[in-house]
């Protein structure tokens, strides 16, 4: 005779997983209602009994059942239970994810995302190219039936400066609901303190990074930021903010230009940051027809890591993108509403 199944014989936990215990409760609890094991006014077994069997504390399944009730998965009926309330529990958590550019960076941040949100989850992605009228297109087209809106504000002025927000983005990002609003990479002083929000200070940033690296600095006689004023998608201007505030506490010779030039005049002991791809690459090809040695005649840190630029030593003072999503996707994971700024490190490498 077939043996009847119940629905704590469907919880699977795995102690030796690094994915959190509770995490794990509501993952197997959501699959087996996806899959039919689970039905529709199934009652789920106690806290208590989830807890005596898989030898658990309380509070692990009753953060797992609190995420499974802020998601409207389960409801709780006093003096009866715990029952499943949402038959499609799936319930794919909707989440439009406006990305200001599409880049290494960028990329590895939604990637991260994607991945520690598992299964669970339907991501339109949009990028909007730094503009302001496309943003807020996007935005007032959808206005229903996502829950979250992840967003990374970056705009780009009628002079091609750059702008956390405008007046107008301000607006519709306020029609947000809050507990639906995740700020992701860049602050937005009005209202970053009554949002999640997992962010970079871009002149504290560089700043504290090059201090870090001021032993190595201190080798050359001048420091040169290749600043992209009129690129495509524009750069916060508090990058040169902390810039200026390092070379002069310093007392560093300083300069800064737009590109890196063709036929640029270098004398040993420069040291550059870079911060666009296209100038690294072309940095680093003049230096090498002049017969500078990097590293020793020239210096260069790149701004923002990749994998190339760890396999050819490059230099970096860089944030933790893969960090930055992953965080992003747990404090939606946990319904939290936090600010959490990401590390940003000096990373030495040959070419300093």
């Amino acid at each position: 005779m077939e043996k009847f199944m119940e629905p704590i014989d469907f919880i699977d936990v795995n102690k030796n997983s690094r994915v959190p215990m509770y995490q794990q409760i509501v993952d197997s609890i959501i699959n087996n209602i996806s899959n039919g094991n689970i039905k529709l006014n199934d009652k789920l077994p106690s806290i208590n009994s989830i807890s005596e069997d898989f030898y658990l504390s309380r509070d692990t399944v009753e953060k797992a059942y609190s995420i499974l009730k802020d998601r409207n998965i389960i409801v709780s009926i006093p003096r009866r239970g715990y029952y499943v309330s949402k038959i499609e529990a799936t319930h794919k958590l909707k989440i439009l994810f406006l990305v200001n550019k599409l880049s290494t960076h960028k990329m590895i941040i939604y990637n991260s995302f994607v991945n520690r949100l598992g299964l669970n989850s339907k991501i339109d992605l949009v990028i909007y190219h730094c503009d302001e009228f496309f943003f807020l297109n996007t935005l007032n087209n959808n206005k229903e039936g996502y829950d979250y809106y992840v967003i990374m504000p970056h705009f780009k002025t009628d002079t091609q400066k750059h702008a956390s927000f405008t007046e107008d983005t301000l607006k519709v990002i306020n029609e947000i609901p809050k507990n639906k609003l995740l700020v992701l990479d860049n602050l937005i002083p009005p209202i970053s303190e009554e949002v999640s929000a997992v962010y970079q200070e871009f002149d504290n940033d560089i700043y504290e990074a090059l201090k870090k690296g001021i032993e190595k600095i201190h080798k050359y006689n001048k420091l040169i930021l290749i600043y992209p004023e009129k690129s495509v998608y524009p750069y916060p201007r508090r990058i040169l903010r902390g810039f200026r505030k390092f070379c002069l506490e310093k007392n560093i010779d300083f300069e800064i230009l737009n590109e890196v030039c063709d036929d640029m005049v270098f004398i040993k002991g420069d040291l550059f940051i870079t911060i666009e791809e296209s100038d690294l690459v072309n940095l680093v090809n003049q230096l090498r027809e002049n017969e500078f040695k990097i590293g020793q005649d020239i210096g260069i840190i790149s701004y923002n890591d990749t994998p190339l630029k760890q396999l050819l030593g490059i230099a970096v003072v860089s944030t933790n993108f893969k960090i930055m999503g992953e965080s992003a996707a747990q404090m939606i994971l946990d319904n939290k509403l936090e600010n959490f700024k990401v590390p940003f490190n000096f990373i030495d490498r040959n070419s300093i």
